[in-house]
């Protein structure tokens, strides 16, 4: 079989590794987090629909620290106009970049016209990168899936993309799944349907002047490092939050830099909780992203539990996360 050789990606690139927007655990207190393990990868908020920000709590739904940048700004919605808007004032707040969800597949998204099912409707979608470059001066990027329900063709995708190209997209992020908008909930859109990251790589080559990002299923330094022989860029997803010292690992890799004790990367994020105990934030709210860890090594269920039980409690303070690092150094070694 004929194989093309891979495209020159960049080592620069700026998405060479990114972690992806997740709803309900990429929030600032997680985006702090993650900036201290991985000092160079590009972090996405939470989607958030362009007519919340219109409409809604601004500081809030756009609240970050000074230290998560490179931070991308993920938004929901299909009205060109309420997205330029929306962009705008992201862009107003000091986010590095607006992403257009094109990817989620929940019911609640099909029913306000947003997410998987603007897959459907390439024109409609470009009209909205348009709108938006036009709002902003920072990249303008779209995340989508391979396919969606029956429409599962690559001349599909690569008719998606050829639209996106033509509307500006600086970034096509690509889920190497299909989505199916019906039968199958959130979470099994995210683990059913099969991956394929060999169409991402061919969309890649048919578009070797766009950056295009993969994502899905990539929970290793080894796969991320094969991924970025064919894609400029890759994304990390649930790997990032449930077992987050692989991004640190995939970001000191590829960046040649050392890699810091696990204990030492957690106490470099004090000055950040202690700022945010001044202001009233409970302690609960950060440490509930930090419950990986130490995953599958020894001590990790104590730093668990101490952080997820007692961090509940009123008043608790740096001082507990010590004791639940202490409790990691005494755990026993287990034996080779």
């Amino acid at each position: 079989m004929e194989t093309a050789a891979p495209p020159a990606i960049a080592a620069d690139s700026p998405w060479r590794l990114c972690v992806a927007p997740m709803m309900d655990w990429t929030d600032r207190h997680c985006r702090a987090f993650h900036r201290v393990l991985a000092p160079h990868a590009r972090l996405y908020t939470e989607m958030v629909h362009a007519q919340a920000l219109l409409h809604g709590d601004r500081a809030r739904l756009l609240a970050h620290d000074a230290g998560e940048h490179p931070l991308a700004l993920q938004l929901g919605g299909s009205e060109p106009r309420e997205l330029a808007a929306a962009a705008a004032i992201g862009a107003a707040a000091g986010c590095d970049e607006i992403n257009l969800n094109v990817g989620c597949p929940s019911d609640r998204v099909q029913a306000g016209r947003f997410g998987a099912c603007l897959m459907r409707e390439p024109a409609l979608v470009a009209d909205g990168v348009r709108a938006m470059r036009d709002a902003v001066a920072v990249p303008v990027t779209v995340k989508c899936r391979i396919g969606v329900d029956e429409q599962d063709a690559y001349a599909d995708l690569q008719h998606f993309a050829t639209a996106m190209v033509a509307a500006g997209v600086e970034a096509l992020i690509v889920h190497a799944r299909k989505a199916w908008l019906s039968g199958l909930s959130p979470q099994e859109n995210r683990e059913l349907p099969p991956l394929d990251y060999a169409r991402v790589y061919r969309l890649q080559r048919d578009f070797p002047g766009l950056t295009l990002v993969i994502n899905g299923g990539i929970v290793s330094v080894a796969a991320v490092r094969e991924h970025l022989t064919q894609m400029h860029g890759v994304m990390l997803g649930r790997v990032a939050y449930h077992d987050p010292w692989v991004l640190a690992q995939t970001d000191a890799a590829l960046w040649g830099t050392l890699l810091p004790a696990r204990a030492d990367a957690l106490r470099a994020l004090r000055p950040y909780v202690e700022a945010e105990l001044a202001r009233g934030t409970a302690l609960r709210h950060m440490a509930r992203h930090w419950l990986g860890l130490y995953q599958g090594l020894p001590g990790a269920r104590s730093f668990r539990r101490l952080l997820g039980e007692q961090g509940r409690a009123a008043g608790a303070d740096w001082g507990l996360v010590e004791r639940a690092l202490a409790a990691v150094e005494a755990a026993p070694a287990v034996a080779a």
